[in-house]
């Protein structure tokens, strides 16, 4: 292992450590089943997290939130219990194409479609229209228990600020970062994934709040990008 190498591996860890010592753990992602992750994520897309829920608990209200029963939905009523997530029309398409994708596939059973090797599945789902490399990761991560590691426009703020990565940086570079330099383990990555969103969403804002944030002392005197 190369100096550098140690040097990112510590710096991570420590990032992480400081922020868990600081915010607790996080809990995320919260679901009652594989599927309802895999919903949330397409849902997710364009919106903050209390949109979803509303959403989800439209669709648990009214007995829908299966593969079976989201298959026989009329588009038009899916869309209007999707309303609270935004972009509802283009959402309720997304989701009828991935259920009917599931359907084909692996007769329903998300299980059995997340069982095989992450890369296989990653790639599958990436091949779904509507799914992109943050929602297929997700599915991956916080559904199927798989060592990926999700990158979000919170994780990209931050890690452009502490200057461990360019701003504009691709999806796989930052991915990259992480799983490169830390143990393959979907405990850690789900719980540092759900810590950047806090940093992010609490100090590392458009306007950062770096006086407050766990994660100044990792600054090291330097201005954040901003």
């Amino acid at each position: 292992m190369s100096r550098r190498h140690r040097g990112l591996r510590h710096r991570l860890l420590a990032l992480y450590d400081a922020a868990l010592s600081a915010l607790g753990p996080q809990h995320w992602w919260p679901a009652q089943s594989p599927f309802e992750v895999a919903v949330g994520a397409i849902l997710t897309q364009n919106t903050a997290w209390t949109n979803v829920e509303r959403a989800i608990a439209n669709l648990k209200r009214a007995r829908l939130l299966s593969p079976r029963a989201l298959a026989r939905t009329p588009l038009r009523t899916l869309a209007r219990h999707l309303r609270p997530s935004g972009y509802f029309r283009v959402k309720a398409r997304r989701l009828k194409v991935f259920i009917g994708h599931l359907a084909r596939r692996h007769g329903g059973n998300l299980e059995r479609m997340l069982a095989r090797p992450p890369a296989t599945v990653r790639a599958e789902l990436l091949s779904i229209p509507g799914i992109g490399a943050e929602t297929a990761d997700s599915i991956l991560l916080y559904a199927g228990d798989h060592p990926i590691f999700v990158v979000d426009a919170y994780t990209r703020r931050i890690l452009s600020r502490h200057r461990l990565v360019f701003p504009r940086g691709s999806y796989d570079e930052l991915q990259r970062l992480f799983m490169a330099h830390l143990p393959s383990d979907p405990a850690l990555y789900n719980e540092y994934h759900a810590l950047l969103v806090h940093v992010g969403k609490e100090f590392c804002r458009s306007h950062p709040r770096c006086d407050a944030c766990p994660l100044k002392f990792d600054l090291d005197g330097r201005r954040p990008r901003v």
